[in-house]
């Protein structure tokens, strides 16, 4: 494969159920960076709460660039070059917010390391477990003073579906948004011109690489885009239908060393 870059999501396809990188994996990124093979993560989570989290998962100086925010943010560490796009309004966050007004979910926006959310409950505690980042609860009549890239809603998973049927019905006047379920605990707005592909193509145009140089690895239905539009997409086996039904390739899952397994086998090879 004439593969130039490798980007991955990180919850179900990087990371192990236990929250880890295995080995192996960690083994295949440092060879193909090593081959000249850019490595990066493309993924929903804030670029800030990212490079923070590298240490722990012990690919600290391995990341080459980030694609955040589910397309909304990218950073590139070799051209420190960041820019964000298409923001929220905060106003419309807030119509988002009282469109769920009677249901017990809670709301939280990535930033500076933290998850912030509007009040304390068991839904953030949950997450903030889950994605391995603390939370703060914060003023947000004053925080939606500014726009921000998405707000996502987190409730418990028997929830889920209620919440996704709300959605439906969500309409601002003046400003378009586009919602989908990411996990198990989470449901996203943001600009509907944000993808996880818009973002992989400013990084790919930074280094003056095509998509159809791009391999990227992801499960969920927001890796779809991504899965579809990169030149070699690789879903995960624990992945959602729809992304491995787009897929070029279907890989051993999360736990079981996919990615790595993958990249020492069509990669490297």
């Amino acid at each position: 494969m004439a593969i130039k870059a490798i980007m991955c999501d990180i919850d179900g396809t990087l990371l192990t159920t236990q929250g880890t990188i295995s080995p192996l994996t960690a083994e295949a990124i440092q060879k193909s960076r090593e081959k000249g093979i850019l490595f990066g993560i493309s993924t929903g989570r804030a670029i800030t709460n990212v490079k923070k989290l590298l240490p722990q998962w012990g690919i600290s100086g391995m990341v080459d660039a980030i694609v955040g925010s589910g397309g909304a943010e990218i950073y590139d560490y070799e051209q420190d070059h960041f820019e964000e796009n298409y923001p929220l309004p905060g106003h419309v966050i807030q119509e988002i917010i009282d469109h769920y007004k009677d249901m017990d979910v809670n709301f939280v926006i990535h930033g500076d390391g933290y998850l912030y959310a509007p009040k304390e409950d068991e839904n953030i505690q949950n997450l903030s477990a889950a994605d391995q980042i603390p939370y703060k609860v914060i003023d947000f009549d004053e925080y939606l003073k500014t726009s921000h890239p998405k707000v996502m809603i987190t409730c418990d998973p028997a929830l889920m579906d209620a919440v996704i049927e709300r959605g439906k019905s969500f309409h601002s006047k003046d400003f378009r948004s586009a919602s989908l379920q990411t996990t198990k605990l989470l449901y996203e707005y943001m600009d509907p011109r944000i993808t996880k592909t818009y973002g992989l193509k400013k990084i790919m145009s930074l280094h003056g690489f095509s998509m159809e140089e791009l391999c990227v690895f992801g499960d969920a239905d927001n890796d779809y885009d991504m899965v579809l539009n990169a030149g070699v997409g690789v879903a995960m086996a624990n992945g959602s239908e729809k992304t491995r039904k787009a897929a070029d390739y279907i890989t051993d899952d999360n736990d079981h060393d996919g990615i790595g397994k993958f990249i020492f086998e069509h990669i490297l090879n």
